[in-house]
């Protein structure tokens, strides 16, 4: 099912001769797929590199993992849109991936065909996106190329993802984690229009991110058992629809504190929710985008004075209240919807400025309450 022959001569009445072929690939390895399937040809400057092709394409038949030439010819961009129709997700995650596609990866690779593009294609994409964005974004980018490469090579369109070996941008440093002292909370709160000011109350007190805030609704607020369920979000595009929250462990229940309750039944006697129930609403009674809340928050910060400070210190802030209340690690990972523990203390960590000296109190303890014991320890 397989042959290799030189172009620059044939066979007549059992001669070789001539053929007049004067081009730079003379090799031509010929190969079916299967004994009934049309005879398929590739050419190459060098006989060992056409029977070192052969040789691939025997193995990976007999592997079952043959890929047929013109399988790869797809572009990435047509394959990519297919993949992405096909993907179960969240349609502010969709979103996003359409949109990182197809601002930052199409331009330059959409047109190609799946098979054409090599890791060194990869890479430059990369180190371009990096002179522009940040590491982070860069590395979200990279992850949905990565998706697609992969799904092209289980779906046999290419033997092999060119992602291989691709070095990201890394981080400069962790952000900042800013932490609001009282004052300045209860400056954010007086600086923001009346009827976002309990948005702010629900930051610090209950941990809340923005979106979660803003599609909070009066079901799930049970001021008798002073909690708060937290499982919907705002919609990240602006869009009506309440979404799923960030994460599984995002799903959460967070203990009302007065102060919070306190303030939302305030701001409900004063502003009734919206016809979905949402909490916090337009002066029309629509829905609060996030575009439109974060301006608002935009123009108080600068009131406080409080310039460059985002809503997410609110959560810092609530982080940093439950540590200094002496609140496990695990807990307050569960009061923030993280996925681990460890990602709180990656974040968090610093926010325990007593751990070395407990550590060292601790080991001191051991050794030092019963110098009869330290003595027989020490002779061991």
């Amino acid at each position: 099912m397989a042959s290799i022959d030189d172009r620059r001569f044939t066979t007549r009445g059992g001669e070789r001769v001539r053929t007049g072929y004067k081009g730079d690939l003379p090799w031509r390895a010929r190969w079916r797929e299967s004994p009934s399937a049309p005879q398929k040809t590739k050419h190459f400057a060098r006989k060992i590199d056409a029977k070192r092709f052969l040789d691939g394409v025997r193995a990976d038949l007999l592997r079952g993992e043959y890929v047929r030439p013109e399988d790869g010819r797809v572009t990435f961009r047509d394959y990519a849109e297919q993949w992405r129709g096909a993907q179960v997700t969240k349609a502010s995650t969709a979103k996003k991936v359409e949109q990182n596609l197809r601002l930052h990866v199409y331009p330059r690779l959409g047109n190609r065909p799946l098979a054409s593009v090599r890791p060194s294609d990869v890479q430059a994409r990369v180190r371009a996106l990096s002179e522009a964005l940040a590491p982070a974004t860069v590395e979200n980018v990279y992850t949905y190329a990565v998706a697609v490469f992969a799904a092209a090579v289980r779906d046999r369109l290419i033997t092999r993802t060119p992602c291989d070996r691709i070095q990201l941008p890394k981080e400069h440093g962790r952000e900042e984690v800013v932490v609001l002292t009282v004052d300045q909370v209860r400056s954010m709160a007086d600086a923001m229009p009346e009827r976002y000011r309990a948005a702010v109350w629900c930051g610090v007190g209950l941990g809340l991110r923005v979106g979660e805030v803003l599609g909070l609704t009066v079901d799930r607020v049970d001021f008798l058992r002073h909690s708060v369920k937290v499982d919907r979000q705002a919609a990240v595009d602006g869009g009506r629809e309440l979404e799923p929250v960030k994460t599984r462990a995002s799903n959460r229940v967070v203990p009302l504190p007065e102060v919070v309750a306190i303030a939302l039944a305030e701001h409900l006697r004063k502003f009734p929710a919206g016809d979905d129930g949402r909490i916090f609403t337009t002066s029309m009674g629509n829905p609060m985008r996030r575009t439109a809340f974060g301006e608002a928050w935009a123009r108080a910060r600068k009131r406080a004075g409080l310039d460059g400070v985002k809503f997410h210190a609110c959560r810092h802030t609530y982080a940093s209240s439950l540590n200094l209340a002496g609140e496990s690690v695990v807990v307050v990972q569960r009061r923030l919807g993280h996925e681990s523990a460890a990602l709180t203390l990656n974040v968090y960590g610093y926010l325990f400025p007593d751990a070395d000296d407990r550590t060292r109190a601790a080991i001191d303890a051991a050794y030092s309450a019963s110098p009869k014991r330290g003595k027989r320890a020490a002779e061991d």
